[in-house]
């Protein structure tokens, strides 16, 4: 599963579910697509970063956490990667284990901090203090909310599509998450979805998602940052700003490392012309141990869209749950103003 392709596909789709319900948030959102989208990928999974150098040809390769018994471009061996900082070197792994609990609150912890995770129910209660701060905290522009929402979006999806809370029903192949049936839907989310069916621009999104800075809000909602706002009230404990100065560090290697992955992606995501139909490439093929058009039936029989929509349902039920416990975010605009037409018809004449 690249993330990316999921994560990327669950935005748009709670984007969709929220302006269809008319919620406040979904015009901001979508005046700042592409900072919402980077926040539902790279303002949670911190682990974007390579897992190790392919030693023959000094390539980055793989992405942190994810073993690698060998290089996928020669076969040959690898060294691990380490991100050099002035706070010293650090794995991946171990830059997962200091940040990634911090960043999708409900699991994800490392030992000894099990005491700070969110439980799913006080959610709300959270993201609305967090979306608060991200307007009263952090300038008057939107965009940090809109890197916010996204983020959101990422904690919700990964409780409901790891089993971690209800929600989704989908048993694809040998069950709803599992590294032979990843593949599956990142490729049927990619082809059938979002190039058929939603009509998207795979390659501009993932490109726009790189370019967006940095967010400081971001080391707030992780409370890798001195304790303040409406979030420091409601959960005091856990403020870690001793390590702002590295987690800057490896959110600044997210940028630069997610444009090096997502080269990768739309490389794996490729389909190729066979007398027997398009196919995909023949590692996946092996992982999964179908063709592509085995894939695309498979998905249909276990009603994939089905499992979308509900994932479309969720963040949209999410963002209304945060809005109940988030006042200011009532008097968000919920459109975007008069439209030219209109504009044009009143001014045209003197």
């Amino acid at each position: 599963m690249s993330g990316i392709v999921g994560h990327t596909l669950y935005a748009v789709l709670g984007a969709k579910a929220a302006a269809t319900r008319r919620l406040p948030v979904a015009p901001l959102m979508r005046r700042h697509f592409a900072s919402y989208l980077a926040g539902a990928y790279i303002g949670s999974d911190i682990q974007m970063m390579p897992e190790a150098i392919c030693v023959d040809t000094g390539q980055e390769v793989g992405v942190g956490t994810t073993p690698l018994e060998k290089s996928p471009i020669t076969g040959g061996a690898l060294r691990p990667f380490k991100l050099v900082t002035p706070q010293g070197e650090f794995s991946p792994r171990r830059l997962y284990e200091l940040f990634y609990g911090r960043s999708h609150l409900v699991f994800g912890w490392a030992k000894g901090d099990h005491e700070l995770a969110v439980p799913w129910e006080h959610l709300p209660e959270y993201f609305g203090a967090v979306a608060g701060d991200a307007l009263g905290l952090f300038g008057l522009g939107e965009r940090p909310l809109a890197y916010a929402l996204g983020w959101m979006v990422h904690v919700v999806s990964d409780c409901l599509i790891k089993s971690i809370w209800p929600g989704i029903d989908l048993h694809l192949l040998d069950g709803k998450y599992t590294p032979r049936n990843r593949p599956i839907q990142d490729l049927v989310s990619f082809h059938e979805i979002g190039v058929k069916e939603l009509g998207l621009n795979w390659p501009a999104l993932f490109a726009d998602l790189a370019d967006t800075p940095v967010e400081p809000v971001q080391l707030h909602y992780m409370r890798v940052a001195q304790r303040r706002g409406a979030l420091g009230r409601l959960a005091p404990d856990g403020w870690a700003p001793e390590k702002e100065p590295l987690l800057r560090a490896v959110l600044a290697e997210n940028r630069r490392y997610v444009r090096v992955h997502a080269r990768h992606v739309l490389a794996d995501m490729k389909l190729s012309r066979t007398p027997q139909g398009w196919d995909c490439n023949e590692t996946i093929r092996k992982t999964v141990g179908l063709n592509y058009a085995g894939m695309v039936e498979l998905a249909r029989k276990a009603n994939f869209r089905h499992a979308l929509w509900q994932m479309g349902e969720a963040v949209a039920n999410m963002f209304a749950a945060v809005a109940q416990h988030q006042p200011v975010l009532a008097n968000l605009p919920v459109d975007d103003g008069t439209a030219w037409d209109e504009l044009a018809r009143r001014w045209r004449k003197p």
